[in-house]
């Protein structure tokens, strides 16, 4: 199953490994830094231009020069709530079925 970021933006569901929502985390000084370390190491792609309201961190799966398939870490800034993500995804209908 494929979870649709924004724009042009989709990840296979079990490569997500966090959906952060961006307003009720960026008061935090361990995501700030999170962010900043992200940015510095080249790790983030910014989906679009829109204000940003969650982060997802994923892996992707790239070839190197070799051709062999390598894994890559990717903080993915979205202009979609974090909710709707979640929602995409089905994690809320896992939730409530608990």
């Amino acid at each position: 199953m494929f979870l649709h970021l924004g724009k042009n933006v989709v990840v296979h569901l079990e490569d997500v490994i966090a959906i952060i929502d961006l307003n009720s985390n960026t008061r935090s000084k361990d995501t700030i830094e999170f962010i900043k370390i992200a940015e510095e190491e080249g790790f983030i792609e910014r989906i679009s231009d829109e204000e940003t309201k969650s982060i997802i961190i994923a892996e992707k799966v790239e070839k190197n020069r070799n051709k062999k398939r390598v894994r890559k870490s990717v903080v993915y800034f979205s202009p979609i709530s974090s909710a709707t993500l979640c929602k995409r995804a089905g994690f809320m209908q896992d939730i409530s079925s608990v």
